[in-house]
């Protein structure tokens, strides 16, 4: 069996933590025209942060009300800051180091996730990182989502990924721990090239995995191609057994944050299996347990 996030979270902290996602009023290189305007084709105008917080919040109200939306789930636990939206070092390192410092000020809060790409990583972001990761552990969660760069192209990721692996390097050095997204699905790939991704994590030295279902979203690129034709989305079958070939890749150190990936209802377009969370979790985990 894989090491679940729960699990290490609890061997870690001594109890259930939570992550609250925020968003820190960034934007990303690929849509304001540094790297690109459309941003990857799969993203949708909320910088995949659905379930953040509004930025027209401080950080400490965002946590605040998290903690209110997922009182029900916790009690007497911990939470990690989770800034999720859009790319989340893109901004100078004065800016940066007020939002995270606000967001580990609270006793409650055990530590920082920081989502962001691996080109937005200068070494005055990572040292400001590292800083930090003394008071509290910091997790930096790249978006490689595929090792291909002829895929990568196709999507519009905005950087080769040669940049991934130098950016993992130098997060490494600096003693700070790494996640990275994987999608599972993208047009074109085969089972074996999204394990060839998953080996290539591993080999750059991730110390956690979150992988994502290719969905289709309302307002993106992908939605276009999806309506002409020009890809298939996974079934729930394909995907559980192409997870599973991944999983079967990771060494036991390694954390499983995530096994699969879900948008907004109302903005899923496909495939719409995917739209039942509940469903596709307990049929993901017994396919997983079948097979251990």
């Amino acid at each position: 069996m894989y090491r679940t996030l729960s699990e290490y979270y609890r061997q870690r902290f001594g109890c259930k933590v939570y992550k609250l996602a925020i968003d820190g009023g960034f934007t990303c290189p690929n849509r304001d025209g540094t790297v690109d305007v459309g941003g990857c084709t799969f993203c949708a105008g909320d910088g995949s942060g659905a379930f953040a917080e509004r930025r027209c919040a401080s950080v400490a109200e965002q946590l605040e009300k998290a903690k209110a939306r997922v009182s029900d789930k916790i009690k007497n636990g911990k939470y990690i800051a989770y800034f999720q939206s859009f790319t989340n070092t893109y901004a100078p390192t004065e800016q940066l180091e007020t939002l995270y410092l606000d967001a580990v000020a609270p006793d409650d809060i055990v530590g920082l996730s920081i989502g962001t790409r691996p080109d937005c990583l200068p070494q005055e972001t990572i040292a400001l990182l590292a800083r930090i990761n003394k008071m509290k552990p910091v997790w930096v969660e790249l978006g490689l989502q595929t090792i291909h760069d002829e895929t990568a192209k196709a999507f519009h990721r905005g950087y080769d990924s040669a940049v991934y692996f130098d950016a993992v390097r130098r997060l490494k050095e600096a003693g700070l721990e790494v996640v990275t997204h994987i999608i599972l699905g993208l047009p074109g790939e085969s089972p074996e090239m999204m394990r060839e991704t998953t080996r290539a994590a591993v080999a750059a030295g991730t110390d956690g995995v979150k992988f994502h279902l290719l969905h289709v979203l309302k307002g993106t690129q992908l939605e276009k191609e999806y309506d002409r034709g020009a890809f298939q989305c996974l079934t729930m079958e394909e995907y559980a057994e192409i997870l599973s070939s991944c999983l079967a890749l990771l060494p036991e150190y390694v954390v499983v944050h995530r096994i699969t990936g879900d948008g907004a209802k109302r903005d899923l377009i496909a495939p719409l299996w995917s739209g039942d969370k509940k469903r596709v979790l307990n049929y993901l985990n017994r396919c997983l347990s079948s097979k251990n």
